[in-house]
């Protein structure tokens, strides 16, 4: 943390904002652009500032509608009663279990073993093709209030697969939004809401670990990092859902593919 400046507290961050909500993975991105500008690792205190900061971009964006949820979510228990928006609060919920599982479970063997170019590049490409093919076939037009619980088990199994680098979360997540038949907007929604306690359960687990590491922290480069990443990613999430309707993934396909090919070739820029 001590080695880290500002202008690389800036432009990490802001990587963080823009990539955390994109389909384009987040972790390739914070490999590519260290790699190529030759900066040391950021530190453990700033991944979680800058997690912070995307939290608070999500429940800040979607301000308006987690009120509802959670109301919908207390009925649903104390009177019985399932609304739309209970039922959507549950399903977040349900659909976090399985990457909280296996993060759990396998978390440490999948940061030994798969945290490496080689596979980030692969997993950039697949999945973005994988992507591409989900939004050309299977796109339907049902909005994420009107997901259904079988479609719940198949989003939920499908963010497991986020904790291979270079995924993307919200990559994985709105292709089986886009193949159980959502709409482009309803996948990018539902995607976006179970954000929030994966993150909130990730920026938990490394607030842990650093608490446990006890290691120095610049609380300025903290700070500036959390309010970047926080701001470019709402209008991030914001442009995203506007443009989605217009230019649909085919440019994030691309980017991946484009993305992927330059990891691949990053021991030959060495």
């Amino acid at each position: 943390m001590e080695q880290l400046g500002l202008v690389q507290a800036l432009i990490l961050a802001l990587v963080q904002g823009l990539t955390e909500f994109l389909p384009i993975s987040s972790s390739a991105h914070l490999i590519l652009v260290p790699a190529l500008l030759g900066w040391p690792d950021q530190g453990l205190a700033f991944d979680v500032a800058v997690h912070v900061g995307t939290l608070a971009a999500v429940l800040g964006y979607f301000r308006k509608d987690i009120r509802p949820l959670w109301r919908g979510w207390t009925d649903s228990i104390t009177r019985r009663q399932m609304s739309h928006e209970g039922q959507l609060a549950w399903a977040v919920l349900l659909g976090t279990i399985p990457v909280g599982l296996v993060g759990l479970l396998a978390g440490d063997w999948i940061e030994i073993n798969l945290r490496s170019t080689l596979v980030i590049a692969l997993a950039t490409i697949g999945f973005g093709l994988l992507l591409g093919w989900a939004d050309w076939r299977h796109r339907g037009e049902r909005s994420e209030y009107q997901i259904r619980w079988r479609d719940v088990a198949i989003v939920g199994l499908a963010q497991a697969l986020a904790l291979i680098p270079g995924t993307s979360r919200s990559g994985i997540t709105i292709t089986a939004g886009l193949m159980v038949g959502l709409s482009r907007e309803g996948s990018a929604r539902f995607a976006f809401l179970l954000s929030i306690p994966t993150i909130f359960l990730a920026g938990g687990l490394k607030g842990i670990e650093l608490l446990q590491v006890g290691t120095s922290v610049r609380l300025d480069l903290l700070l500036i990092g959390m309010l970047v990443s926080a701001v470019s990613a709402y209008l991030c999430i914001e442009a995203f859902i506007r443009l989605l309707a217009y230019v649909g993934m085919a440019p994030f396909v691309i980017y991946r593919l484009l993305l992927g090919a330059l990891l691949l070739a990053l021991p030959m820029l060495g």
